[in-house]
């Protein structure tokens, strides 16, 4: 049982980044409905992006990998917990 809610946890924190990186892809006004989903998405994913965006900046100061990076090691560590229980 609780592998499951780590394994869930984790697959809706990751979806949570994937839909975060697509909306950095457009332009949002800073007045509106979809500003304030923005600002959602990124008080719920920055603090995490932030610590591998320290360790990796942009590439070309553009490109952001540090998302991937975040991605794989969240994946290897609900993989580990989910073992572990």
């Amino acid at each position: 049982m609780v592998a499951y809610v780590i394994y869930q946890v984790g697959q809706v924190y990751s979806l949570l980044i994937l839909v975060y990186c697509v909306l950095t892809w457009f332009p949002i006004r800073r007045d509106g409905v979809m500003a304030d989903i923005f600002r959602f998405f990124q008080k719920i994913c920055d603090p995490y992006l932030n610590l591998f965006r320290k360790l990796l900046p942009p590439i070309g100061g553009a490109i952001d990998v540090s998302p991937i990076i975040a991605l794989v090691v969240l994946q290897l560590l609900v993989g580990l917990l989910v073992r572990l229980f």
